[in-house]
């Protein structure tokens, strides 16, 4: 009797359990250890599900095991199909450059903004291969996490060269690690911008590890542009991440923000920081806008239904989603992220 009612107790908490990893924020803990990483790879932990059903199912094939065996399974089963029917509705498909744009912003001629984003492990990819990216995809702005100011000059270089010139804005808050610096660059066309964010870590003037990059429009006309670059959510530096996701909220309070980089959280862990209908702040997600959202950009070891959706590019209801795709093919370029790609109508 009493092994049955252990067992009853184990399916229980098991679904308990289960029910908050699949969707923490229903519980406020989505950005809480554990859960914030188990949402973080929604693939992944649907994939582990899958083992425990077969293992389970294996057994209940003995009489005495048979209704725990079949009750865990349907549980991790729940787990796993849960995990998938969220990534399924964020989408796995890339759009091409007239998807997301509606009839009337093509119409009115609304201006467009291509929007290039790739954290670059410490500048592994070299220049001309960024350079070369930004140009077949026609970046005007281009998003470059760990990246410090003489790669990005070269990029500049690379891409005057190729015919798309660019500023530089860089921001470091030490030389010991690349990570410690996230490289900005502007097309000339979207008017001359300064970069207002600080030179010191943590808020109110920028996140706490590592810089984002804020650069705002001299005469006031175009968007806020900004390159993020959150720390990432290891059990040490949790509070730092939660502070980071906070200060890029509220980044976004104003009418024409575009922010794109390295967000080290998912839609997930968004949650609760959203306003006026937005994913953070009042911006709104590209890739949940394009239908790619559940792609995985990091690592890129795995395949991107594996992965986690950790960077992004978000824009203002100003701005209307016209394409976004996760680059796959530069898998083996060297760093750990795959590139975004999107394309922005202007439509207010």
């Amino acid at each position: 009797m009493l092994p049955r009612i252990l067992g009853w107790a184990v399916v229980l908490v098991s679904l308990v359990v289960g029910a908050i990893l699949a969707w923490p924020q229903a519980f406020g803990l989505q950005n809480q250890w554990i859960a914030a990483h188990v949402v973080a790879l929604r693939g992944a932990a649907a994939a582990v599900a899958v083992v425990g059903v077969v293992l389970f199912g294996a057994l209940a094939i003995g009489r005495r095991t048979r209704r725990f065996g079949i009750a865990m399974a349907v549980v991790l089963a729940l787990f796993a199909g849960a995990n998938v029917a969220v990534l399924t509705a964020r989408g796995f498909g890339s759009t091409d450059a007239s998807a997301g744009a509606s009839d009337d912003a093509a119409s009115d001629g609304a201006s467009e903004v291509t929007v290039l984003a790739w954290n670059t492990l410490g500048e592994v990819p070299d220049a001309q291969t960024i350079a070369d990216l930004a140009l077949d995809e026609g970046a005007d702005v281009i998003a470059l996490p760990e990246t410090t100011d003489p790669l990005g000059e070269e990029v500049a270089i690379a891409m005057r060269d190729g015919g798309r010139p660019m500023w530089v804005h860089t921001l470091a808050f030490d030389d010991i690690a690349k990570a410690r610096s996230t490289t900005l660059l502007i097309s000339p066309d979207l008017g001359d911008h300064d970069v207002t964010s600080g030179e010191w870590p943590g808020p109110p003037d920028n996140t706490n590890t590592l810089p984002t990059v804020v650069a705002d429009p001299v005469d006031g006309e175009g968007p806020r542009i900004v390159a993020v670059h959150a720390v990432a959510p290891i059990r040490w530096e949790l509070r730092n991440w939660r502070s980071d996701l906070d200060f890029i909220a509220e980044l976004c309070a104003g009418d024409d923000v575009i922010l794109a980089g390295d967000f080290n959280a998912t839609l997930d862990h968004f949650a609760g920081r959203g306003v006026d209908g937005g994913d953070l702040g009042r911006c709104r997600d590209a890739a949940l806008a394009g239908g790619a959202a559940g792609l995985g950009t990091w690592p890129t070891d795995v395949p991107p239904f594996f992965g986690s959706p950790i960077d992004h590019v978000l824009a203002t209801p100003n701005w209307e989603v016209a394409g976004f795709r996760v680059v796959g093919e530069l898998d083996a370029a060297g760093s750990d992220h795959r590139p975004i790609v999107t394309t922005l109508v202007r439509v207010g």
